[in-house]
């Protein structure tokens, strides 16, 4: 990779902090507010350099233009830990249990409402999340249209693409052979989390 210069530096890192803290990344608009540029080009810019050299990526499957996911500083940080929870379906909703255990992640990851759960199915595998990965969750009861999450229906849990709708919620799967789960208004759903990063231990 090449040396960042400090502007690229500053960019990549309101792109993470953002990410860490708000569950998302930044929109294209919110990124050219924060550092004061002029245009959405000039965003546009940096994202395709950055993403050439290899410092930043687009996640596939993610809402437009809130997929950016950095990468380099997610490599690089010193590693702290968090609760590990227990077990989250990515395929059949399965129940999340509680756990004592901890795991090392990525230090701009440590919140009081983040926590670490295991995945296990692979209904999410074509966002590259697959049996055995870990996430990192951050505890909240709602969620943005678009948005991975840890939902509980009717005391169990899954992690899904969260989608309202008029007439209730629709969780969608990133695997075809998976079904969406169509979650009326006589369920007993809640949001328990949003994802903000995966990873895997090898």
């Amino acid at each position: 990779m090449k040396i960042l210069s400090p502007k690229q530096q500053k960019f990549l890192d309101f792109i993470h902090r953002f990410t860490a803290e708000q569950g998302q990344a930044p929109s294209y608009d919110e990124i050219m507010m924060e550092l004061g540029f002029k245009s959405l080009g000039t965003v546009n810019w940096y994202v395709k350099t950055l993403e050439a050299e290899g410092h930043l990526t687009r996640l596939k499957g993610s809402n437009g233009k809130r997929a950016l996911s950095t990468i380099h500083e997610l490599n690089t940080s010193v590693s702290a830990r968090l609760p590990l929870l227990g077990l989250i379906a990515a395929g059949e909703p399965i129940e999340a249990l509680e756990d004592t255990e901890s795991i090392e992640v990525p230090s701009p990851f440590m919140h009081p409402d983040n926590f670490v759960l295991k995945v296990k199915g692979d209904s999410m595998i074509d966002e590259h999340i697959q049996d055995g990965d870990y996430i990192i969750v951050r505890k909240t009861p709602s969620a943005h249209s678009g948005q991975i999450v840890v939902a509980l229906i009717n005391g169990e849990a899954t992690l899904k693409y969260y989608y309202p709708k008029t007439n209730g919620v629709e969780l969608h799967p990133r695997n075809e052979t998976f079904p969406i789960i169509q979650v009326d208004k006589k369920d007993n759903f809640a949001i328990n989390g949003i994802l903000l990063y995966s990873f895997r231990e090898y």
